[in-house]
């Protein structure tokens, strides 16, 4: 398959799922959840769907659950928008790029302030 369509029909199925998930899913479970990254294998066959969870572990670890639970439902609707012969099977995984570069960056922050702590200790003396 051209790597242009797997790209355009990754799109399309994240800005899918993304609907799907904001304005027709009503489970309680879900909250602040954010579509990604989609990835397709080659064959089309399946479809990784990486999602972001604003919150804790336990609310991340909820919404997967939920998102899971639904995935019947949101393939379902993603495969009635397709124009392909069959739907890619969806495997919902959490992104968790984004909780690692906030560590990394309040990492680096305390780093800075300890440096600033101790430049401004040896300058006093």
């Amino acid at each position: 398959m051209s790597s242009i369509r797997n790209k355009r029909l990754s799109e399309f199925i994240k800005q899918e799922v993304s609907k799907i998930i904001l304005y027709e899913l009503k489970d309680p479970r879900i909250s602040f959840v954010t579509v990604t990254q989609v990835e397709i294998t080659s064959d089309l066959k399946n479809a990784k769907v990486y999602i972001s969870v604003l919150g804790d572990d336990i609310a991340r670890k909820k919404t997967l659950q939920a998102v899971e639970h639904a995935k019947g439902f949101i393939q379902a609707k993603v495969g009635s928008q397709l124009q392909i012969r069959y739907t890619p099977v969806l495997t919902f995984c959490l992104d968790e790029s984004i909780q690692k570069s906030l560590h990394i960056s309040k990492l680096i922050d305390d780093a800075m302030k300890d440096s600033d702590k101790t430049i401004k200790g040896e300058m006093e003396e």
